[in-house]
């Protein structure tokens, strides 16, 4: 949570909020979108669906750290039935016995005629996933190849694995398999970083904190939470998968002790188009790591000669939560990191051979993201008009001034950015639309949840209600979701990429993975929107293992299966 800020971000405009759109049976205009009279591109859908989670911190009045930090959540289809169900991460108390319970929502398909979403049943109980530490995160992933995906939740605590039985239950397996470790962890992510077929885990680390030693803070002369430089950084850990259900710590042996801080957020992508996938991490408060990987079991740290290990400005700033993804279209994927109110978010730009250029302010994103703190991000194609948009979710973690009654002084908006594949925009709020809400966001996971073509986001809150926002405008362009399958190996090709020809001759590339954001997990199935055009040339995939197949026979507005062995061999 660093706190500097350059002469030239001092030149700080108004933030817009966000998000607004017509409501006509035809797409309205890029002009109607930013318009604030329309009305919002997201309906806040959580009571029509039965979502009736709301996240408890604990907090008594004692500023433990770890209370203003949780919480995630993921969009995960469970069961196989390709609906996307829904896991959150609960806190509870760091004093009492009284933990909260995280909580499983399984969707029961898409919403019937005349409802606003689809319905949701709490089947935390039966399915047996009501973890009971103090959560911070959760990833997804196929660990054991079996062909269900399997959930990781991340504690001030020890660490839970509930490996997937396949029948609507779950096991917890975490010691069996070697990966309960008892740090403070906050964002995981499965991947194959050794390409053999098995999904790897790497957890990311904050900081030594301990209930019994908690230092008083009164930055302002008010007592508030610690600033996270009160306390040591903890080394993040790198989990190899031996095939047989279990894992070893091969953090030393990769050479990922080498560097280490306040590890906040994780995404893993081959950044330098090496053919292996690297690991990017956001740190709170220190230098950023780009673990870089040889190809032969050892990573090495090249965010700084890289350019993404601090800003254009040669700062260390409050790294939360990472998006990565080729928001230019250029065939490489850049990086963007979500950052503490005074400074900003920082783009990224991913030059070629993994070398990057802070591009934050070239690109429309630096003053409007100085007034929030912001933790969960994705880039995603709201509207479907074939360019990567950025939705940033925002709470403080430092008192601000008091706001309208029951509004929390960490209650900040979130925030909704148009792209057009060069610069972004912020879109306004409409007053008193779901995007307007003042809350105190942290994760924030994405998926076609109600299957209408478009992407919603599911936002987990602090000390509040979690979320559900269902896109209204973005099914109305043309789109494809794509959903990948392998025979050998992970069956849902994490790590994969995939790249849709356009009828033009452009192409776009994203990978299949679920990581990234904040202490959360999003739907690992790709969704292109496509504006106008009705039709594509194909998709391209290289499979994890580096194959490549192209996919002719695609079909627009639907999801695709594409198996591998089942296209033609580039």
């Amino acid at each position: 949570m660093a706190s500097s800020v350059s002469a030239r971000r001092l030149a700080w405009l108004a933030c817009p909020l966000i998000a607004a759109c017509g409501d006509s049976s035809e797409l309205p205009s890029d002009a109607a979108v930013a318009n604030p009279g329309a009305a919002s591109v997201f309906l806040d859908a959580s009571a029509e669906a039965g979502l009736d989670f709301t996240h408890r911190s604990g907090a008594a009045g004692d500023f433990h750290l770890p209370e203003i930090m949780g919480s995630g959540a993921a969009l995960v289809d469970h069961d196989n039935d390709g609906d996307l169900d829904i896991y959150f991460v609960q806190g509870g108390s760091l004093e009492s016995d009284d933990a909260g319970e995280n909580r499983l929502y399984e969707n029961r398909g898409r919403p019937s005629p005349g409802a606003l979403a689809p319905q949701f049943a709490d089947v935390t109980a039966r399915a047996g996933v009501g973890d009971r530490g103090y959560g911070m995160g959760v990833a997804t992933g196929d660990y054991d190849s079996d062909g269900f995906l399997d959930l990781y939740v991340t504690n001030f605590g020890r660490n839970a694995l509930y490996r997937n039985r396949g029948d609507g239950t779950f096991e917890e397996v975490g010691g069996a398999a070697g990966v309960d470790d008892d740090r403070w962890g906050t964002s995981a992510a499965f991947f194959d970083f050794d390409r053999d077929g098995h999904l790897d885990l790497f957890v990311v680390n904050y900081v030594e904190f301990s209930v019994s030693d908690n230092p008083v803070c009164r930055p302002t002369g008010e007592r508030d939470y610690c600033h996270p430089d009160n306390f040591d950084a903890q080394v993040d850990i790198l989990y190899r998968n031996r095939g047989d259900g279990t894992f070893a710590d091969v953090t030393a042996a990769a050479g990922i002790s080498e560097a280490y801080g306040s590890g906040l957020g994780v995404a893993t992508v081959d950044f330098d188009g090496d053919g292996w996938l690297d690991i990017y991490v956001a740190n709170d408060g220190n230098e950023n790591q780009l673990w870089r990987n040889g190809g032969d079991g050892a990573f090495e740290d090249v965010a700084l000669f890289a350019g993404v290990a601090l800003n254009g400005d040669g700062a260390a700033e409050a790294g939360m939560g990472v998006a990565v993804g080729d928001y230019d279209q250029d065939g490489d994927a850049d990086i963007f990191v979500t950052h503490l109110r005074g400074e900003t978010n920082t783009l990224y730009e991913n030059q070629g051979s993994g070398f990057f250029d802070d591009a934050t302010f070239v690109r429309g994103l630096g003053y409007p993201s100085l007034r929030s703190t912001a933790f969960g991000v994705r880039w995603f194609d709201f509207d479907n008009d074939g360019f990567s948009d950025l939705f940033v979710a925002n709470g403080a973690v430092a008192l601000g001034p008091p706001g309208g009654a029951g509004v929390s002084r960490y209650a900040e908006p979130n925030q909704l950015f148009r792209g057009d594949g060069g610069r972004f925009e912020a879109v306004s709020a409409t007053p008193g639309s779901s995007m307007e809400l003042v809350e105190v966001s942290r994760g924030a996971a994405f998926g076609d949840v109600d299957g209408d073509g478009d992407v919603d986001v599911l936002v987990s809150n602090n000390e509040g209600p979690a979320r559900l926002l269902l896109n209204q405008v973005g099914a109305r362009r043309h789109w494809i979701s794509l959903r990948l399958r392998q025979e050998r190996g992970d069956p849902f090709a994490f790590g994969a990429r995939v790249t849709v020809i356009r009828e033009g001759g452009d192409s776009v590339y994203k990978r299949v993975g679920s990581d990234g954001s904040y202490g959360s997990a999003s739907d690992s199935r790709v969704h292109f929107g496509l504006g106008a055009d009705a039709a594509v040339v194909g998709v391209e995939v290289t499979w994890p293992d580096g194959g490549t197949e192209f996919f002719p026979e695609v079909a627009v507005n639907r999801e695709n299966e594409l198996v591998e062995g089942a296209g033609a061999c580039s």
